[in-house]
């Protein structure tokens, strides 16, 4: 078989790049060893994570409700409908993705491919019936091949109760205690739908911070929230050894040198969830029989238009480098369909945004505060405590925040945080205006709705030049 358009991953980057190959005119295979379409993401990921989210927030409004007198007895679990509840909703959108290549004419091959030079594909496994012959050539590839959790050596004890990412996502039971190894994102967001579900979790980080690189001032918020929900939360900490006794997983605990408390105990845990990153897809696909290379870390070296050093390979997503984020690989997915389709594409944004979607959310976009000190850049900042907003204080969830980071002199607009209820929906705003160069009178002169959180990021511009109405803050001085 030939194809000129060969898509090595059906994830969120290779079923972008797939379609839009398509639209364009182009011949495309989409090779993926899943069944299914969706990738990570949709099918062990962001997706089924955040449907779970879903059923742990309203687990947790219920109880909340108890300040407005209204009360509520404790939630009566159905483990089975709640996975099958979660089953429906990815069977639902990988067979739109499914129905959405075939009308584009996309074909799809069920194998794992495995290069043997820069223009073929050797196809193992999978479906046979889904390709006439085990090679497969192109006259392009686009390498989608993600990224997958890492699970260092030391946890690899042969225990089922011992997890990644994608066995606590599997819900096979409701443990009565967790370990959380890892303050990231994953960690915690995973934590906290155990937590809802009525499990005992805790969390150990290695770091003096949970969510290592995110501002602190807004990670102080949800850290005050998860104080409570989770049993412990144990800073400046790591594992030093476990083992499987009985139907229990020991731990070993071991504090950093110059913190407070035990430096070295014991605890036991039903379960145990590694969540200490991940780490890209980019071995074991024969990369070494191509003319591609891969920087220390692993990911695959590309340029602004997801060109590789190989003329004929592109690499877009997770394996092509960081932030591991769906959205951005579905945007550097795209940018690869038109490059190959001869149009002047490439990537690169202003604005990426990030989402941690505990309660409350976290989102950011653009410069960050621990950035501009890293580097030295001088920025202003404009803030605005949510405990001012009439929206926020009529759901009781006044513990948010929304910041802008400013350039000084032409006040442009460089970078935004934001935490609290919806943030993730919030930030997509300040993404358009961190790319479309707005300076912070664009923002505060266009007019929103109230009483909404979304006002909170005009509010916060209107605090950086003194004019907000909720808060008082002395109008700022323009250098001479």
């Amino acid at each position: 078989m030939h194809t000129q358009v060969i898509v090595l991953g059906a994830g969120p980057g290779g079923y972008a790049a797939a379609f839009l190959a398509a639209d364009l005119g182009l011949e495309v295979t989409l090779v993926e060893a899943d069944t299914r379409l969706g990738g990570t993401c949709l099918l062990r990921g962001c997706i089924p994570s955040k449907a779970l989210l879903h059923v742990a927030k309203v687990i947790g409004e219920a109880n909340e409700m108890g300040q407005w007198g209204i009360e509520y007895g404790a939630p009566r679990i159905d483990l089975n409908k709640t996975r099958a509840r979660k089953e429906r909703v990815l069977k639902t959108l990988s067979g739109g993705l499914a129905q959405l290549a075939k009308r584009r004419n996309v074909r799809r091959v069920h194998a794992r491919g495995l290069f043997v030079d820069s223009q073929t594909i050797e196809l193992e496994g999978g479906n046979p019936d889904t390709y006439q012959s085990s090679r497969l050539t192109f006259d392009h590839a686009i390498l989608a091949t993600g990224s997958v959790a890492a699970m260092p050596r030391m946890f690899d004890i042969g225990s089922p109760r011992v997890i990644d990412s994608t066995g606590a996502l599997a819900l096979e039971e409701i443990p009565d205690s967790l370990l959380v190894v890892g303050g990231g994102y994953i960690g915690l967001e995973m934590g906290t739908v155990y937590a809802q579900l009525g499990t005992q979790v805790s969390v150990v980080e290695m770091t003096d911070g949970l969510l290592p690189g995110a501002d602190r001032d807004l990670v102080k918020p949800l850290a005050r929230r998860l104080e409570k929900q989770f049993t412990h939360i144990d800073l400046g900490t790591k594992v030093v050894g476990l083992r499987a006794v009985d139907e229990k997983i020991e731990v070993r605990l071991e504090k950093a040198e110059g913190t407070s408390g035990e430096s070295v105990r014991t605890r036991v845990f039903d379960r145990v969830l590694v969540a200490v990153g991940r780490r890209p897809r980019s071995d074991g696909f024969g990369l070494e029989n191509t003319q591609v290379t891969l920087d220390p870390r692993g990911f695959v070296e590309v340029d602004q238009q997801q060109r590789t050093r190989d003329e004929h390979i592109l690499a877009i997503g997770d394996v092509a480098g960081e932030p591991m984020l769906a959205h951005k690989a579905s945007h550097q997915g795209r940018v690869a369909a038109e490059v190959l389709a001869g149009a002047a594409a490439a990537f690169e944004p202003l604005a990426i945004p990030a989402v941690i979607f505990t309660d409350p959310e976290i989102a950011w976009a653009g410069l960050t505060t621990t950035q501009a000190r890293s580097s030295g850049r001088p920025v202003a900042m404009g803030l605005y405590l949510w405990q001012a907003s009439g929206r926020a204080t009529a759901i009781g969830r006044t513990e948010g925040l929304t910041k802008w980071l400013i350039d000084p002199e032409t006040d442009r607009l460089l970078g935004c945080g934001i935490v609290g209820s919806g943030a993730g929906e919030l930030i997509a705003e300040a993404v358009l205006a961190i790319e479309m160069g707005c300076v912070v009178r664009d923002l505060t002169d266009s007019i929103h709705p109230h009483p909404t959180l979304s006002e909170t990021l005009p509010f916060a511009g209107e605090a950086y030049l003194g004019t907000a109405t909720e808060i008082y803050k002395p109008k700022r001085q323009r250098k001479s």
